[in-house]
């Protein structure tokens, strides 16, 4: 008998590991917020050499933590569990969710989409930051800054640049935003190419049959009840809701423990469907390349400047250059770059989220800086940091440091023909 059981039991436990999904992820409840989450300062500072001197920088920024950008998913999840509060098959964890849902719709009432503090402090912390590390680019040097119209996009360039006049009231500073600068700021509202991609809706089946793969209501009977009558709505996509809410929360700095609405496995299932519908959407797959190409015109502006910096000897009156924009935004600039861990190819869409995650990509505050260097013989390197740490940017290059006729070349041979301005 004992020998039977163990055999029994060594079939169950190799049946179990052969059903166990390889493409699962265990990521931590703080990264299962994604592209919600808040803004993580780094964790060292990164000298240069002394043989090195900033002349320049391009930075283009994400908009800071901010409260959730619409009441949408608030409401639709406070109405489901009003309704099984009416049905009688609310449970004690619902009237939980239920009171922390009326809160977060009571302290974002008139601020929705709108900056918070931690999203000032974000930014506020990355431009004093950026001043320290380059003091000699901010004394009596002219600092431009545009950024999207969004009013979260307009006080983050804000929040950046006060930080900057308080710490050198002699910067001459110049700011702007409007719609003027969406070809730069928000390409997926004017570019046709991708507003037709997304139309057409090829992202559409496989986002949908990863939703149906790994989502479960098992989150949404411990708050709803299992006898709750959804009617119309349909379950699945009230659980992203749920997932969506909830992940929000701590970038309008909302005290809330994820665990007590969903266990590790299912707060990575829900994560990694927003994370899929962002990459289908805002990157370079193997459905299209138009999601990348839209940030072609900021990339060239990048490239541009900087040529301009270098065919003056670094000796310009802008030193520089701050844009701040949208996750929608970084994603495809950074897929158009084909930096590490944002550019990802593959037919088999359920790997994307161990290959592919929008908590690295873009993070609350999330940043690309390009810092060009010259060396006193006058030669010129480009650092590009994201989220304030170096990168090696070439793909099979271990460099940090590139002279910049190499990283143009790199940079330049990303854009398609048809955008190319030089």
């Amino acid at each position: 008998m004992r020998s039977l059981f163990c055999i029994s039991l060594s079939l169950l436990i190799a049946i179990t590991s052969f059903a166990t999904d390889p493409t699962a992820t265990k990521y931590s409840a703080a990264d299962c917020q994604g592209s919600l989450k808040p803004y993580t300062i780094p964790a060292k500072e990164y000298a240069y050499p002394d043989s090195l001197a900033p002349v320049f920088i391009n930075h283009v920024g994400r908009h800071g933590s901010r409260f959730p950008a619409s009441a949408t998913h608030c409401k639709q999840m406070l109405e489901a569990l009003e309704s099984a509060k009416t049905q009688g098959t609310i449970t004690a964890r619902g009237k939980e969710l239920l009171a922390l849902v009326q809160s977060v719709i009571e302290v974002a009432d008139g601020q929705w989409g709108a900056l918070d503090q931690l999203g000032i402090d974000e930014q506020r912390g990355i431009a004093a930051r950026m001043y320290s590390r380059y003091p000699s680019l901010f004394k009596e040097k002219r600092v431009e800054a545009i950024s999207s119209y969004s009013p979260r996009c307009v006080m983050s360039m804000y929040s950046f640049t006060h930080q900057l006049t308080r710490m050198n009231n002699t910067i001459e500073l110049s700011v702007a935003s409007g719609r003027g600068k969406s070809l730069l700021m928000r390409p997926f509202d004017v570019e046709m190419s991708y507003k037709d991609f997304i139309e057409l809706g090829t992202w559409k089946e496989p986002y949908q049959q990863h939703v149906d793969r790994v989502v479960t209501t098992s989150a949404l009977e411990r708050v709803l009840g299992k006898d709750f009558n959804y009617g119309e709505i349909n379950p699945k996509d009230l659980a992203i809701v749920e997932y969506y809410v909830i992940a929000g929360m701590s970038a309008m700095q909302m005290e809330c423990d994820a665990s007590r609405y969903f266990t590790t496995e299912e707060y990575n299932a829900l994560w990694s469907c927003f994370n899929l519908r962002q990459y289908l959407q805002r990157t370079s797959s193997t459905l299209s390349s138009v999601p990348a190409d839209i940030a072609s015109p900021l990339l060239c502006d990048i490239i541009e400047s900087t040529d301009s910096v270098v065919a003056h000897k670094g000796n310009t009156i802008v030193s520089v250059k701050l844009r701040f924009g949208h996750a929608e935004t970084l994603m495809p600039l950074q897929s158009l770059m084909r930096l590490k861990g944002c550019y990802y190819k593959t037919n088999y869409f359920d790997t994307v989220a161990k290959n592919w995650q929008d908590f690295n990509v873009v993070p609350m505050s999330a940043n690309i800086q390009f810092v060009l260097f010259k060396t006193k013989g006058g030669n010129f390197y480009l650092r590009i940091d994201r989220n304030e740490e170096p990168i090696a940017f070439i793909p099979g290059s271990t460099e940090i440091y590139v002279p910049w006729e190499k990283a143009r070349e790199y940079l330049s041979n990303c854009v398609p023909l048809y955008y190319q301005t030089w």
